[in-house]
């Protein structure tokens, strides 16, 4: 009884709680997954972009100085070879002229060089000549400095002012002579010898009346200065004359040959100088091609860095893309395959490729990126400027 009676009171809890569980399992019932099927996205496989048809080289000619054209050489849509003259300024004969003044020039400086190392006897004569015109200036200036010392000796006063009597009447007789041919042509024979004879005697005269001075005159103690000054000198030249021939006897002075490199250095700077603005005369074609556009005409003054002349290489265009945004160019590659349409071609596909992508977007309107498209073949009528349109072929 008292088994049961637990049992009894034990039963009710349970159904309760089992009622309560089969409740919750209501409410937490789901339904049977369907399986799920995760949607790709369908990328498509070609890119349309836009495009224009360019050269593959191409360039704006300038002058760097300003001047007056003197020579338009070619006319729009001349074909041109790489190094052609193409339009050409004034003023080339003014510097042809330079250019031949520093070319000899610089012949000039450099035999000068030269010389000094190949005439080694020359350099010799010319350092032991030196010596001798020191000494010579030692002798003049002693003796100068002994007859300001010394008193003269009467003897020799007076035969100095005997001397300067018979210069006097040789003067005078030498002038007699010229006076009737004073007025005779230049080229008079007569009055030419006589013209000599009187300037002969006139410094024979002069002369003599130095030597009377000298022996009569007191020595004074500037003139005495002076005089012992020179006589330093000149033996200090001496001293310097001898150094100087045994140092050139078997090489050039340092000096000199510094001298003579600096004069051919700057014969080359005048030369360059010259050639170079001379080139900035003319303007040449930098690689060959065609002359597509003339901006200039024959005698109009043009200025630095002004549009003259345009010249294309119109036997290799190739196309740039002018729209390809920002998410279609991080899908392309350098090699995909193009199929290129034109506007003005219809019926036309060309297949190409692309060659090069930019790395940074083009400047403009929206984020857009220049690709470069090289074509498998130019159709006869393409033409620079053209509009193309270029599908790009994806890798699967």
């Amino acid at each position: 009884m008292k088994i049961s009676s637990y049992i009894h009171r034990l039963g009710f809890p349970i159904l309760l709680l089992c009622l309560l569980l089969s409740g919750c399992s209501g409410f937490g019932v789901q339904a049977t997954p369907t399986e799920s099927v995760e949607s790709e996205q369908d990328f498509d496989t070609v890119i349309s972009a836009t495009g224009v048809v360019v050269p593959a080289d191409w360039a704006t000619l300038s002058f760097s100085t300003s001047g007056i054209i003197e020579e338009v050489q070619v006319k729009e849509n001349d074909l041109v070879a790489q190094g052609d003259n193409l339009v050409r300024l004034e003023g080339q004969e003014t510097l042809g002229a330079a250019i031949s003044a520093a070319n000899l020039e610089l012949q000039a400086a450099q035999q000068a060089l030269d010389s000094l190392f190949d005439d080694p006897e020359l350099r010799s004569a010319r350092a032991s000549q030196a010596i001798v015109d020191a000494q010579q200036a030692i002798k003049d200036s002693q003796q100068r400095v002994d007859n300001l010392m010394t008193s003269s000796d009467p003897d020799d006063i007076d035969q100095a002012k005997a001397n300067l009597v018979l210069a006097r009447d040789r003067l005078d007789k030498a002038l007699e002579d010229y006076d009737p041919y004073d007025k005779k042509p230049e080229d008079n024979l007569m009055r030419a010898a006589l013209l000599s004879k009187v300037a002969q005697a006139r410094k024979e005269y002069e002369s003599a009346q130095r030597l009377v001075n000298n022996l009569l005159g007191d020595a004074h103690e500037l003139d005495l200065a002076e005089a012992e000054a020179n006589l330093a000198l000149a033996e200090a030249q001496l001293i310097t004359a001898q150094r100087d021939f045994e140092n050139l006897k078997d090489n050039p002075d340092p000096e000199d040959v510094a001298l003579a490199e600096a004069r051919v250095e700057n014969a080359k700077i005048q030369l360059d100088a010259a050639q170079a603005t001379l080139e900035d005369l003319s303007l040449v074609a930098p690689f060959d091609g065609t002359v597509s556009e003339l901006n200039v005409r024959k005698s109009e003054w043009i200025v630095p860095g002004q549009s003259v002349i345009t010249i294309a290489d119109l036997d290799h265009l190739q196309v740039e893309t002018t729209d390809l945004n920002e998410i279609d160019v991080a899908r392309i590659r350098v090699g995909d395959p193009v199929l290129v349409t034109f506007d003005a071609l219809p019926g036309v596909e060309i297949p190409g490729e692309i060659v090069r992508i930019a790395s940074k977007a083009s400047p403009g309107a929206g984020v857009n990126y220049k690709a470069i498209v090289e074509l498998a073949e130019i159709p006869e009528a393409l033409k620079w400027g053209m509009t193309a349109f270029v599908d790009i072929q994806l890798d699967q």
